[in-house]
């Protein structure tokens, strides 16, 4: 049994010319919806990264803390251990009776205060800067903690606008995937590379006046009738924007 071809819809000219006019409708709308929310979700994502950044510097901040802390202790049990050396060194001396002895003696005794005066520096140079990084750590958390109020506030803003535009943007955009299917890519394509590259995000305008609606060009009498005859997609010569007749934007209006 031969199989069934795929069955391609063709749309003219005009079809497609009604379908960019309806789709940068929908477009516009959803400009406006998103206007609404202005900036607020890029300052939503800069609060929010800043804060992932303070998290990872307190968290590098109490790690070093920590870490200086352990060499503290370390040192702290290497004093116990040469002072425990010393006495016994001391002792050791009352019993020599030659120089030599006596002298090796005092010289271990004589390196290892030297070990304890160093480990004593060490320490208190650790402490310092713990407490350096304590003050430190309280700055950054007390500006974490303002930017996570500003976040949290900016954040409730944006839900709040979110969920009062949500459903009206879904529809909006449901409308202009259908609108899509009937423009090819390639005219879909510049239609989206106009709008890009618009001020306004107007990529299709009416001739108004024998101008182009979009930068208010004049229109030449024998262009205008090119566009109304809707046999070609046509583009001003100044803005590049797609140019639709006047009439076909008030017959949608009125369907």
């Amino acid at each position: 049994m031969a199989k069934k071809k795929a069955v391609t819809t063709e749309f003219s000219v005009e079809d497609k010319l009604h379908a960019l006019h309806k789709l940068q409708s929908i477009d516009s709308e959803v400009d406006k919806i998103r206007t609404v929310r202005g900036e607020l979700p890029l300052e939503v994502q800069d609060l929010e990264d800043d804060l992932k950044g303070l998290e990872t510097r307190i968290e590098k901040i109490d790690q070093d803390i920590e870490d200086r802390n352990n060499f503290i202790t370390k040192r702290k049990l290497a004093i116990k251990e040469a002072e425990e050396l010393v006495k016994k060194y001391n002792k050791q001396l009352e019993t020599i009776k030659n120089n030599r002895e006596y002298d090796s003696l005092s010289k271990e005794i004589e390196f290892q205060n030297l070990e304890i005066e160093l480990a004593n520096k060490k320490i208190k140079d650790s402490q310092s800067k713990i407490e350096f990084l304590d003050v430190t750590k309280a700055e950054a958390t007390e500006y974490y903690n303002e930017r996570k109020e500003i976040f949290e506030e900016k954040k409730k803003e944006l839900d709040t606008i979110v969920s009062e535009t949500e459903k009206d943007e879904k529809n909006l955009l449901k409308q202009s995937d259908s609108a899509e299917k009937v423009v090819d890519e390639r005219l879909l394509s510049a239609y989206k590379r106009i709008r890009k590259n618009s001020r306004n995000g107007l990529a299709v305008v009416s001739v108004d006046r024998d101008a182009c609606g979009g930068c208010f060009s004049k229109i030449p009498p024998q262009r205008q009738l090119d566009i109304k005859a809707h046999k070609k997609v046509i583009v001003c010569e100044h803005c590049g924007r797609i140019l639709i007749d006047s009439h076909m934007f008030e017959s949608e209006q009125k369907a």
